[in-house]
């Protein structure tokens, strides 16, 4: 199994269980409240680490008790997290989260010092980028930083897989930089200016991106399921599996480190793309970021009965 080098966000979130997600100007009686760790650059750690993953994990957090907490149960996990950064300057990122009864949400993000990971902050990781890990990026980190690893691992010999979520430009020549781009509907939209509702859009939407250099393009859809095309002309339909939602907060962070647990183990995408759908449909059936990432034995079992 190749190593696995996940870098970019930490932070802890605050969430709050409402009727119905409020209106602009509307206030909510909510609920239950917890205190959770998050940041999709330390879910998609935490997700492949429980997925059966060699993890280490490249962040930049204050040096405060949500930063301090949120490395030791990354360093419980079995995480590597020694190149993290603790910032004096900074305090550590912190998500508001609001959960409705259907399981959807909406998220507001103080990014504190994750907004401060700067690409100098790349060498603390060196040992892992000469290993040729896969290397696993989202984009709640300076653009910056995100381009910086990208050409560092491109020029040691990993695979690279991008995560563009939160959805926002890019600049030009970072998604040639991308061996694996994983965009949501909205993203691929954002990235595209393609609106995606069936395959054939998806398709569209996908054309757009291998034009702009990414060879693998997995869009997930949701209830749609997830749509691979390849820059060779390769393309599928994988269909979603059905459970009852409780919270997707981190589906798509859990998604994502599954599969590159799931390729760093040397399985194939048409293997990798079920098993990293399971691991998401286990997680919007419980609570919470991280306390829903599920463990490879329940991943396996999920799939042994799917």
């Amino acid at each position: 199994m190749s190593r696995i080098l996940v870098i970019g966000s930490s932070n802890t979130d605050m969430v709050i269980r409402v009727p119905a997600l409020p209106r602009p100007g509307e206030t909510v009686l909510g609920g239950e409240f917890a205190i959770n760790g998050g940041g999709k650059g330390a879910n998609q750690a935490l997700a492949a680490a429980r997925a059966g993953g060699a993890v280490t994990f490249l962040g930049r957090v204050g040096d405060d008790d949500f930063g301090r907490r949120a490395l030791a149960d990354l360093g419980a996990a079995g995480i590597d997290t020694a190149p993290c950064i603790f910032d004096a300057d900074n305090p550590s990122g912190v998500a508001q989260i609001l959960v409705d009864g259907d399981g959807e949400n909406c998220i507001a993000v103080a990014p504190g010092a994750n907004a401060r990971l700067a690409p100098e902050d790349l060498a603390a990781a060196g040992a892992q980028f000469r290993a040729g890990s896969r290397v696993l990026l989202q984009l709640e980190t300076p653009l910056a930083t995100v381009q910086a690893a990208l050409t560092r691992a491109r020029e040691s010999g990993c695979h690279t897989v991008l995560n563009p979520a939160p959805a926002q430009a890019l600049p030009a020549g970072l998604l040639g930089l991308t061996d694996l781009l994983t965009p949501n509907e909205s993203e691929a939209e954002r990235l595209t200016g393609i609106a995606v509702g069936d395959d054939a859009s998806a398709a569209a939407a996908a054309e757009a991106l291998h034009r702009q250099g990414v060879d693998t393009v997995l869009l997930t859809r949701g209830a749609r399921g997830v749509f691979l095309s390849r820059a060779d002309g390769e393309q599928q339909a994988f269909p979603a599996f059905t459970v009852a939602a409780v919270d997707s907060t981190a589906a798509g962070d859990v998604f994502n480190g599954c599969l590159v647990t799931a390729l760093a183990e040397g399985m194939s995408l048409a293997a990798a793309i079920p098993f990293a759908q399971a691991g998401a449909a286990l997680s919007v059936q419980q609570p919470g970021a991280q306390d829903s990432i599920p463990a490879r034995a329940a991943i396996e079992a999920f799939l042994a009965t799917a």
